[in-house]
């Protein structure tokens, strides 16, 4: 069975690798201590929301993109379909107001 710190971790690492730069890069850029980048890369560690988000902003990275990667990761190793996105036009999108 998968867990999600170590698919989370999966594609951080597979994403910061794609772009060709290092844990000690990334991790000044989101100041995360090294050791600590390295365990959440690894599976090791769980990322909290904050930690999580700062990562995604030193990759350049929309948290969303990384969550649907990693919940397409979850349900392929659950023998599930993977998840199909759809692409939501801007003008299709409705604004509220609770005022």
């Amino acid at each position: 069975m998968a867990l999600l710190r170590r698919e989370l971790g999966d594609v951080l690492r597979e994403r910061r690798r794609a772009q060709g730069r290092t844990l000690r890069e990334v991790s000044a850029s989101a100041s995360v201590s090294l050791g600590y980048l390295s365990e959440v890369e690894r599976g090791e560690k769980e990322a909290s929301s904050e930690l999580l988000a700062s990562i995604c902003g030193a990759l350049e990275l929309p948290l969303s993109q990384v969550l649907i990667d990693v919940s397409c990761r979850m349900a392929e190793s659950e023998g599930l379909a993977p998840t199909v996105v759809l692409p939501v036009p801007a003008e299709d999108v409705v604004a509220a107001s609770a005022a």
